[in-house]
């Protein structure tokens, strides 16, 4: 603790110090003594997004020296409604905050010592709002009574060449206010330069030769207090220009003939020099940890030798800019941007050990991620090295987010659930970003490492054990990738970073050969990459590489294309919408050169665009090298169309565009979907505002709701092309996008919409696999996906007639022998009463129900018309299908009832001891125990006309169920 008189203790009590929106009471902040922070939300907000009636204030906030004021200690987590820094309400539109600094960060004695800095940032509880100071910037407030602002250098840290001169200027604040004083410079502890400020002290340091730490020493004029700041001069070495080892490239370079050397090549346009600093050097380089440069590529490069093989080594790389641009740091600290793995200070402690065992420890005393690096590791043993992927037109994609998909939230949990895959027909799992992204439970596309596994899902060897489960079951692994941005931590945005508070964090600088400062579009979220800078189009070439050559990952899906182009940016954080919406030749041309590339390396990987923009740019993908086979996947969003049906409120809403016919692609590549992880629940939206104009088929009744989603499958799983089914749409999840941690709905406008909360799992808490109604979803979209799947007319021709309550699809390939399945329609009732629906068979004969496993229910062509109850389907065929599996979710899966529709009695195909028959609320209305057989016939002459359940179990405890018609 610094020491003062009893006058200046006075003085402190009763001063208050501010920085525009935050103030501090007392006026100065010693480590150890009660210190009050108040922010206030009376005032303009900032054009940092500013914190719009919060239910709650929380301080994100760190304590550091004159490198970097989080650099001690931070005490937060961003996002989460923990009490982790909440403030108190003080009721006049301010919050508070008291904290003794000493404690509260859990500093050491030597940290308190050399505290100067305090940095913080204010937000709600699941920080979709944030307040900073004017320019975007962190609050910082100093520590001690005393200040030394050094105005000259304007970084704590600055690089020299030997002989050099450097002017050095500096002021004193004491009780926060600027007054004059004596000063005295040290270099070294040798004191070089002193004098008086009136109120700014100035002098020139000759000659600088050799690095070192310059110490500015003060005292105002007014009392005998002291303070000092600090400052690091580095001299710049003489960089050996060398070629690279032949063959080595960005990134780790192993070995194959020797596992105790490893190459380290990094390209740095404008940088100086780079010095690598890790476990084989305690991180304290010398210069023989001094990279060299290659004079034909200006690549940085250096040989490790001496490594331990099969140990996990780390390391970063301290980066130096002689004359760095405004506002940007002589020197950076960071991971390697092609790391494959990395520790992260932040997250690690996060991690379960049974999801990611044995982590190696994080480096102590340094900051940010540091990359690994483990030579002479063992080779994953595939079991599938010639995986046959599905054809795209076949492909019933399973969308999934790890974190909410089961309790342990890792690789082996969806292991585990293979059956549960496979028993759905589901050909391809869709994985949210996998990659190292910022913090633990996120949706994943605040990525910055696109190349590193992030540890919080599972180790690298057990996500390969995943891909090839995967293949053993004949399902496509594709990762959801998101190369449009990149967040803070990431090595290149830190490299060449805008940080003029000099926090050690920042968005890319004018001289970024990666990224653009502005983002030209206008969806942009974290760092705006810039697709037509050489390095960037060369760094995600060598993303796509390793997941396709190192996991064996079957197809990408390329998050926020929009946002590859830089022909719509206007200069400010504000992107130009209607252009962005519109056709872009730039990115057409450059995201056509990333799929060649996926091409060349898998000539069957798929390549998949959220792009959701105008048909004729969507065209130029869809039919590219579409007579090679090829062709780009793009997502169809559909959510809205089908949910005014499944709500049964807007019987005029057109789905023709879930066919590739609308939007003129030459062949099947829209992947139209009712439900992804960005659109609200289907069934939410069923319970909140379905039709309840018949009370016997209420759709915000839960289960007439569940009842009317196999239905939805009918309408969505059969129209050739590939699909997706976003996960657990199958079971009828109900719960909304916007569900928060504690379960409750926050939907935009309420203080943070929690869209990105981990989600609680009621699927397998509460066993909806046995559920009767869930479990019917299940089994429909199953049997729908094995039809798509197998049958080939659902490669073929199709028309949708759509824009009533009673669509109808129409599916042919009249390639197909006539005594074949070659025409197959598919009817759906989505009113609230029951409806007559004219057939339109386009020719006599046998029609086929194909839902009917034992295909014994059958109509006559000539049949004119048909009744559909509230929220039934039919999905008929000319002949019964041939190649269905004979794959069940259970041992009574191919329950089967007969007559269906029935009028007084039905019979079932299996023998059973307990029959059940439950109405559409889910009441069981009828029940018969006892030993029967296939021949027993079931009495139903007293219940009502209607759609009904019937359930069947046998004496091993097996069970089905499946639907009825009462006429």
């Amino acid at each position: 603790m610094k020491k003062f008189t009893l006058f200046s203790l006075l003085i402190l009590l009763v001063t208050q110090f501010s920085l525009g929106q935050v103030s501090i009471n007392p006026g100065a902040i010693e480590v150890d003594q009660p210190v009050t922070i108040t922010v206030d939300l009376n005032s303009e907000a900032s054009n940092c997004n500013g914190l719009n009636n919060p239910q709650k204030v929380y301080m994100h906030s760190g304590i550091g020296d004159n490198t970097n004021a989080f650099g001690f200690s931070v005490i937060g987590n961003w996002g989460q409604d923990d009490g982790v820094g909440e403030m108190t309400n003080n009721g006049d539109g301010t919050y508070s905050i008291t904290i003794t600094p000493q404690d509260y960060y859990g500093l050491s004695q030597t940290q308190a010592d050399n505290a100067t800095q305090i940095g913080m940032v204010f937000r709600n509880p699941d920080g979709t709002q944030e307040l900073k100071a004017s320019g975007c910037q962190d609050f910082i407030f100093l520590v001690g009574l005393i200040n030394i602002n050094i105005l000259n250098p304007a970084n704590d840290l600055v690089v020299l060449n030997s002989g050099d001169n450097l002017l050095v200027r500096a002021n004193l604040r004491y009780l926060g206010n600027i007054e004059a004083g004596s000063f005295q410079v040290f270099f070294n502890d040798a004191q070089v330069a002193n004098g008086n400020g009136f109120p700014t002290f100035q002098t020139t340091l000759t000659n600088i030769t050799q690095s070192g730490t310059v110490r500015i020493v003060g005292s105002p004029f007014s009392n005998s207090e002291v303070g000092e700041g600090s400052f690091q001069v580095v001299i710049s070495p003489t960089v050996t220009e060398q070629a690279k080892p032949a063959g080595t490239r960005d990134g780790i370079n192993y070995d194959p003939n020797d596992a105790t050397k490893a190459t380290l090549v990094v390209s740095a346009p404008g940088k100086e020099f780079i010095e690598v600093a890790g476990s084989f050097n305690n991180y304290t380089p010398t210069s023989d940890y001094l990279m060299k440069k290659d004079p034909s590529t200006n690549q940085f490069w250096l040989e490790l030798t001496g490594l331990t093989p099969g140990a996990m080594h780390h390391y970063q790389y301290w980066v130096y800019d002689t004359n760095p641009i405004a506002g940007s740091p002589s020197l950076v600290k960071t991971a390697d941007p092609y790391s494959t793995l990395v520790l992260s200070p932040f997250d690690d402690p996060g991690i379960p050990a049974a999801s990611f065992p044995n982590i190696p420890a994080y480096p102590a005393g340094q900051q940010r991620e540091v990359t690994v690096l483990q030579t002479g590791q063992t080779p994953y043993d595939w079991q599938v090295t010639n995986f046959e992927k599905p054809k795209m037109e076949d492909l019933v994609i399973y969308e999934v987010l790890i974190r909410d998909f089961d309790i342990n939230r890792n690789y082996q949990d969806l292991i585990n659930r293979i059956d549960y895959f496979k028993n759905l027909n589901v050909n391809a799992i869709q994985l949210m970003p996998v990659m190292e992204y910022e913090g633990n439970e996120s949706w994943g596309y605040n990525t910055s490492f696109h190349m590193a596994l992030d540890k919080y899902y599972g180790t690298p060897q057990k996500f390969k054990e995943f891909v090839d489960v995967c293949h053993q079951n004949g399902i496509a692994v594709i990762l959801d990738i998101a190369l449009n941005h990149a967040f803070g931590r990431n090595p290149m945005v830190r490299m060449w970073m805008d940080d003029p508070d000099g926090d050690g964090w920042g968005g890319p600088a004018d001289d970024s050969p990666y990224f653009n400062k502005f983002p030209t579009h206008s969806f942009n979220v974290g760092n705006d990459f810039n697709h037509q800078q050489p390095l960037t189009q060369e760094y995600t070439r060598r993303v796509v590489e390793h997941w396709i050559t190192e996991y064996n990952i079957d197809g990408f899906r390329w998050d926020l294309t929009k946002g590859f182009t830089q022909n719509c940016g206007n200069g400010t954080f504000d992107g130009d919408f209607g252009c962005t919406q519109n056709y872009q030749q730039d990115r057409v041309d450059v995201l056509k050169e990333y799929a060649d590339y996926s091409w060349s390396l898998d000539d069957t990987h798929y390549v998949i665009f959220e792009h959701l923009g105008s048909d004729n740019e969507e065209q130029q993908w869809a039919n590219y090298r579409i007579n090679e086979g090829k062709g780009i996947m793009l997502w169809g969003k559909m959510t809205d169309q089908y949910n005014e049906l499944t709500m049964g409120q807007n019987g005029n809403k057109n789905f023709d565009r879930a066919g590739h016919l609308s939007r003129g692609f030459n062949d099947k590549r829209l992947i139209a979907y009712a439900e992804s992880h960005d659109e609200e629940r289907l069934m939410y939206k069923n319970l909140q505002f379905g039709n309840s104009t018949n009370s016997s088929h209420d759709v915000k009744n839960l289960n007439v709701a569940l009842s009317r989603m196999s239905a939805l499958g009918a309408v969505t799983l059969t129209i050739p092309g590939p699909k997706m089914i976003w996960h657990f749409g199958e079971l009828g999840m109900e719960q909304s996008i916007f569900t928060c941690n504690n379960g409750t709905v926050n939907e935009p406008g309420g203080g943070g919409d929690c869209k990105l909360d981990t989600k609680p799992q009621p699927q397998w808490v509460n066993n909806w696999t046995s559920d009767a109604l869930r479990s019917q979803i299940y089994s429909d979209w199953a049997r729908m996906n094995d039809l798509k799947i197998n049958e080939p007319v659902f490669e073929g021709d199709y028309t949708i007639n759509s824009g009533g309550f009673t669509p109808k699809i129409f599916i042919f390939d009249t390639s197909i022998p006539n005594d074949q399945l070659r025409n197959v329609i598919v009817y759906a009732n989505f009113g609230v009463n029951s409806a007559s629906v004219s057939t339109d068979f386009p020719y006599g004969g046998t029609w086929y129900d194909l839902m009917d496993e034992t295909n014994s229910t059958t109509i006559d062509g000539s049949t004119a018309n048909i009744t559909l109850q509230a929220g039934e389907f039919r999905i008929l065929g000319n002949a019964p299908p041939e190649t269905l599996s004979v794959d069940s979710v259970n041992a009574l899966a191919q329950l089967n009832i007969y007559p269906n529709p029935a009028n007084t009695e039905f019979s079932l195909n299996t023998n059973t001891n307990k029959v059940m028959v439950i109405d559409i609320t889910g009441k069981a209305v009828k029940s018969f125990t006892g030993d029967f057989t296939a021949t027993t016939q079931f009495d139903i002459s007293d219940l009502n006309q209607g759609l009904y359940l019937v359930n069947a179990s046998n004496n091993s405890g097996q069970s089905s169920t499946s639907k009825l018609v009462k006429l």
